[in-house]
């Protein structure tokens, strides 16, 4: 190759022609440094007949400046960077970022230094400097991490440095991982279960492409099932992704791991430090049998990663709406998941108490295999379920629990046995306004009222990030001591729980206080020690968790999610309840699930009352086949921003004006979007829909690509919206 085109990864510059200097010899995937101006950039080396652009007179080549020394990106990652860029409505450049999502592996070989204990004594001793020796008893690692297992400050540690008690060890950045054992532990899994991992197994063997729909209800053991896969794969020798749609599950899906295969597997996720991308990249590059990664547990981002022989996925709780990425590249992982299965075929297993309608309608068309498990493991039996009718059970002034709640709440606690209280609201109350002249207090980025913490005494918006203290006047009126909280959050109900039952122990679980790997460990370690009752929160306790002596499961608000303009939101709201249910009553112990509703006839609350999946499945199917919704039909929604408001407006309309008379798709808006304003910037939607057999993608882009707007305003393309706030 003497000439070679680059994919770079700035969407402004796109894709760049260069000439290739003697001595360098690149191949398609190649990651490459080159000049541009003054500056050097990177790109990666990509099939010129794939990549469309006038080519540039060899004359007017600039040299490649190097090659790094990292392998070449494989050519079926490069066909789910182009099938990614083009499904979705996104430059290549944006999408070819996430799989370089590190950019210190691309160097070379690195040292870094680490410490540990040395046998020896401080010269003075203080309580600090005894907790840390105590603490780091057989530990390695750096000072900042040091700080957080001793709880000292640097300070302390590097005094301890000075004195020769804390010795440097250098360490080779990108040391090889432990070793998983495919038999380290062999379980005992029922026959169902057998049957389930086979039909998987059976792919494998084959190295086939196949996409698995892994149905089970809550507590079935669906971990253990594909655990077995995963086994086989190992064993061949291949590399294996396991998806997680929240980092406070991974610390519970780890333990159960390490039991199974000896030790834990390689993680991605957004706060892993730069030095832990770097290994984890390195090694994820790495075959195995080089001594690269075997099994990566990661969120959706991991799915771009470049694997060097990929044999299987499993995306579990797939139907999470976590796995649809809603800034950037607008992506769903769990669709993304089966396309990547496809280029690399592979098997690809999709596990879930409660599939999407999507998933399972694939699956009735044949496209999809589905396995199912149907009964829970271990002879425990599914939960009684029951409505309470608010409108009849009318909790007191200020209280937000029934009674027949509070007095189930209380026999478990007279067993000792534990309950859950599920919300999916954080903080302590929605809205908080000024009862001598009603003044709200609202975001000033965002179409949005601040949410009262308590517990951190503050203001925040849930979209944005801005926080405030609560002043102690109303800034409208000049009141004192004015405030009123309205309507009840997570921390509300904690306190009304400890009003009623105060010997009642408590854990508060929500994004907020299980906000690191080390707190969510934590908290599964005292539930699992029997040292909290109730367990008050959000839709981070609807999955994941097993507790074996929790017995009765409460829904605070089930019409809260029936609220608002989700079209999603029966879907949304039968996974959340039916999966918060599937909490209760994992063991030998027989499980109550009580929902207080405002409308106990709804489809969807009847459907759960009744533990009837099939008839809400099929019901919300007949209403998405009327309205032409997914799977039936598509969405598409295009977003107008702008700092401006009546230039996002303009904007917005000269972008409805200018749209396509097509046969096959409806075109609503532009409106405003609900959420008006959103971190300081004014939005109008539209919102597409389309018959499964148009080419939305293409009308998309021939419709944008005509139309000339200020460099001010963003218009974003979100295919197969999940939110549409």
């Amino acid at each position: 190759m003497n000439r070679v085109r680059i994919l770079t990864l700035n969407a402004a510059l796109g894709i760049l022609d260069y000439s290739v200097p003697d001595g360098l010899h690149p191949q398609p995937g190649s990651i490459v440094e080159a000049p541009l101006g003054p500056r050097t950039i990177l790109g990666v080396v990509w099939e010129e007949d794939r990549l469309t652009g006038d080519a540039v007179p060899d004359a007017k080549l600039r040299p490649l400046r190097a090659i790094l020394p990292v392998p070449p990106l494989r050519a079926a990652l490069r066909r789910l960077v182009e099938w990614t860029a083009d499904y979705y409505c996104a430059p290549l450049a944006p999408v070819l970022r996430m799989v370089l999502a590190s950019g210190g592996a691309l160097g070379g070989p690195a040292t870094t230094t680490e410490y540990r204990l040395s046998g020896g004594m401080p010269d003075r001793m203080t309580p600090q400097r005894e907790r840390a020796i105590e603490r780091l008893e057989g530990e390695q690692g750096s000072i900042r991490e040091f700080g957080e297992i001793a709880g000292v400050s640097e300070g302390v540690l590097r005094g301890l440095v000075k004195q020769g008690v804390l010795e440097p060890v250098l360490v080779d950045v990108d040391r090889p991982y432990p070793r998983v054992a495919p038999d380290f532990q062999q379980p005992e899994l029922t026959s169902a279960q057998r049957e389930a991992a086979a039909i998987v197994d059976a792919a494998l063997a084959q190295r086939t492409f196949q996409t698995f729909l892994l149905d089970g209800v809550t507590g079935s053991g669906k971990t253990e099932t594909y655990f077995e896969p995963i086994a086989t794969a190992l064993a061949q020798g291949r590399q294996v992704l396991v998806l997680l749609p929240e980092i406070a599950l991974t610390e519970a899906f780890l333990k159960r791991f390490a039991e199974r295969f000896g030790v834990p597997p390689v993680l991605w996720h957004s706060s892993l430090k730069s030095s832990e991308r770097r290994r984890a990249w390195r090694a994820i590059a790495t075959s195995p049998a080089a001594g690269g990664a075997q099994v990566v547990v990661g969120a959706r981002s991991a799915l771009f990663l470049p694997y060097a022989d990929l044999g299987l996925i499993v995306v579990d709780e797939a139907h999470e709406v976590s796995f649809k990425q809603d800034d950037g590249v607008r992506y769903n992982a769990r669709d993304v998941a089966v396309m990547r299965g496809r280029f690399e075929n592979i098997p690809v297993v999709l596990a879930s108490a409660t599939p999407a309608l999507e998933s399972l309608y694939m699956a009735e068309q044949g496209v999809y295999q589905r396995i199912a498990l149907d009964t829970r493991f271990g002879g425990a039996q599914m939960p009684s379920i029951a409505t309470i009718d608010l409108t009849q059970e009318k909790p007191g002034r200020g209280h937000w629990l029934a009674e027949p709640l509070i007095a189930a709440m209380g026999d478990r606690l007279v067993k000792g046995e534990q309950s859950l209280l599920f919300l999916n609201r954080r903080g302590y109350a929605p809205l908080t306004l000024c009862r001598n002249c009603g003044y709200r207090f609202q975001c000033p980025n965002c179409t949005a009222w601040l949410v009262e913490h308590r517990l951190s005494r503050r203001l925040a918006c849930h979209h944005c990030g801005f926080e405030t203290q609560p002043p102690a006047t109303c800034p409208e009126c000049g009141e004192p001591d004015c405030l009123v909280a309205c309507g009840p959050g997570v921390e509300r109900i904690a306190d009304e729980v400890r009003e009623r039952l105060p010997d009642a122990r408590i854990a508060l679980v929500t994004s907020d206080t299980l906000s690191s790997p080390g707190r969510a460990t934590a908290f599964i370690e005292q539930a699992q020690a029997g040292a909290i009752d109730v367990i008050v929160g959000t839709q981070l306790v609807t999955k994941g968790f097993h507790f074996p002596e929790l017995t009765l499961v409460g829904v605070v608000d089930a019409d809260l999610g029936l609220e608002g303009g989700d079209l999603r939101a029966a879907e949304r709201t039968y996974q959340q309840i039916a999966q918060v249910s599937g909490r209760a009553g994992r063991g030998a112990k027989a499980g109550e699930v009580l929902i207080q509703t405002r409308h106990p006839t709804a489809p969807v609350i009847a459907a759960l009352a009744a533990g009837d999946r099939d008839a809400f499945y099929a019901s919300e199917t007949e209403a998405r086949r009327h309205a032409n919704a997914p799977p039936f039909g598509r969405w598409a929604a295009i977003i107008v921003s702008s700092e401006d408001e009546s230039e996002a407006r303009d904007a917005a309309r000269a972008i409805g004006g200018a749209r396509p008379d097509h046969p096959d798709i409806a075109i609503l808006g532009p409106a405003p979007a609900p959420m008006s304003l959103l971190r300081g910037r004014y939005r109008y939607r539209l919102l597409l829909n389309a018959r499964r057999s148009a080419q939305v993608q293409r009308v998309i882009r021939e419709w944008l690509g005509e139309l000339t707007l200020p460099r001010t305003v963003r218009v974003s393309v979100d295919i197969d919206p999940y939110s549409f706030v």
